[in-house]
Formats: C-alpha cells, structure tokens, sequence
C-alpha cells in the first residue's frame, strides 16, 4: 500500500492531444487533473485585463502570484490572445518560479478522494515532478496539430484561418523550446507518444493499460 499519490507527468506542444489525454486518465482513474498550462494563461489574463505588458517580469510576476488552480477553469482563458500572452510569460523565470509550488503541491496533495494526479504541461516530468511515477511526452507534426487547433477554435464558434495558426504554433514551438527557463524538453526517461496518426481513443487505451499494470503490480490500491 503506497502512502503517497500516484503522480502521471505528460508534456508536449500545443495541440497535441496531451490535454485530452490528461483529462481522460484523470477520470479513468479518479485522479485529480491539473491543466499546468492553464495557470499561465490565468496569469496571462490577469496581465491583460489590466492592460499590463506579457514581457513585463514585474508585471507577470505580481499576476502569477494571485493565480490559484480554481481559475484554470475560465472560459476566458482559451482565446488565441490569452495564449499568445502565455507562451510570453511562461519564458520569464520569477512566474515559472511562483507557479511552481502550486504545481507540486497540487500533485503531491491532490484534492479528495483522488487517489493520485494527472498533471500536463511544458516541464511537468524534467522540472515539476521529476520523481513522477509516470512520464508521458506527447507529440505530433505542427501540421497535425494546427489541424487541430483550428477545428477546435471553429467548434468554439471563432473564426480560424489555417495559415495563421500554423504561423502561430511554429511560433510557440520556439518559444517553449528555447527559452532559458524550463524549456520543453523530453524527460530522459518518459515514454513518447506520436499522435499525427493516432485515434485519441486508442491512445487512451494504450496508457490506461500501462497505468492499471502499474498500479497493480505496486500494490496501489
């Protein structure tokens, strides 16, 4: 019998399935999940409704310091604006450092009954959660992707050229890999999953079936 939560660490680019992934074992399995990703982007929104500068250190920091996991749950978070402004503040080194307490805490004391966490992001397997029982990298081609994001946009009701997000990702791509602080990265020894010609349902299958072995053979009930 383990003491402590069962911790599932999955990074990526955007749109590359992870979230959905995330989300789904999370339920599968009763574990709390945490969209990481969303708490830049609360910091990114509070920046921006008080007409503040993304690329501000001082400004983002202050913002990332009011951002708790509650807010994760804004509709108003997933706007290509609000994105945008993320992947700015996500590269400056005094918001990752703000955020990284919640993060952890959250996967070390998830919310009850959960019996374990479900954390997706840039960094949650290399920074956040080096010691995660389960690390996931999950990718697909920018194209894939961009496919993607401008399906979900348009499901959304908003408008969504093809180009422009493609232009957009390639742009993020960069930033979140080549920026100093918490770049993304594989962690050495997470399990890579390609999603460009994968069925969300199939990949959910594989991972859920390597978590029950895990959980089974540690004796994680």
């Amino acid at each position: 019998m383990r003491s402590r939560p069962f911790v599932v660490a999955i990074d990526g680019p955007a749109a590359s399935g992870k979230g959905t992934l995330a989300r789904r074992l999370a339920e599968r399995f009763g574990f709390a999940y945490l969209d990481t990703g969303a708490l830049y982007r609360a910091t990114a929104r509070l920046v921006l409704d008080a007409a503040g500068d993304p690329a501000d250190p001082a400004t983002a920091a202050a913002a990332a310091r009011r951002v708790d996991p509650q807010l994760a749950a804004d509709p108003r978070l997933r706007g290509d604006k609000v994105a945008a402004a993320a992947s700015v503040v996500a590269a400056i080194p005094e918001v990752r450092h703000a955020l990284l307490a919640v993060q952890r805490n959250f996967a070390a004391h998830p919310p009850a009954p959960a019996r374990g966490a479900v954390l997706d992001g840039r960094d949650i397997g290399t920074v956040i959660c080096p010691d995660a029982d389960l690390k996931l990298f999950v990718t697909a081609s920018t194209e894939a992707r961009a496919r993607r994001r401008v399906k979900e946009l348009r499901e959304q009701g908003t408008a969504a050229i093809y180009e422009a997000v493609l232009q957009d990702l390639h742009e993020r791509d960069a930033r979140d890999s080549g920026r100093q602080a918490a770049p993304l990265a594989v962690a050495p020894d997470a399990e890579v999953i390609d999603t460009t010609m994968l069925d969300a349902d199939i990949v959910l299958e594989r991972v859920a079936d390597l978590i029950a072995r895990m959980l089974k053979e540690k004796e994680w009930q």
